[in-house]
């Protein structure tokens, strides 16, 4: 079947109109996402390198699971950074953890990577982790694990935002 060059440009003119439609539909939906987080978690927001989506999902990883957030341990291992002993018999050392919260865990690597490229503090804690001779990887496994600990703070069971969610 041949299509005529004037119905592929009609049918391309309309892919691109309804690409035009959902940009915008996107563009809406990412500022309610901002005003949304600034809300319910401005101390969260205010933080280095969280944005509004990745301050989305870890809010949803808090809320979804309330009853897992007792310790700032306990919030790590909900979303994945919390350290695994891999240790042999000489070497004392620690793996990535594989379960969690698939996206809380990708929403803490983001804001890692972000820190780990644009925060001075970050630069030099990895510059010193890399003379005692860490990995890339067992540094940002380190900083995910930080990164957790400051996000559980922030988001204290008991604080009102929390609270008024899962209500």
């Amino acid at each position: 079947m041949t299509v005529s060059p004037l119905t592929a440009v009609r049918l391309a003119m309309r892919s691109v109109d309804r690409i035009r439609h959902v940009e915008q539909e996107l563009m809406v939906l990412g500022r309610q996402l901002d005003r949304i987080t600034q809300v319910v978690a401005p101390g969260l927001r205010a933080s280095q390198g969280i944005g509004p989506e990745t301050a989305a999902v870890l809010l949803i990883a808090a809320v979804d699971n309330p009853q897992r957030l007792r310790t700032e341990a306990a919030f790590a291992a909900l979303c994945g950074p919390s350290p695994i002993p891999a240790s042999s018999g000489i070497r004392q050392c620690y793996r990535l953890n594989r379960g969690g919260k698939r996206q809380a865990n990708s929403a803490l690597f983001c804001i890692a990577l972000n820190r780990f490229r644009w925060d001075p503090a970050t630069k030099a804690y990895a510059e010193r982790r890399t003379a005692e001779g860490k990995s890339t990887r067992e540094i940002l496994r380190c900083l995910k694990r930080f990164i957790a600990r400051e996000v559980y703070r922030l988001l204290q069971p008991g604080s009102l935002p929390l609270a008024a969610m899962s209500a």
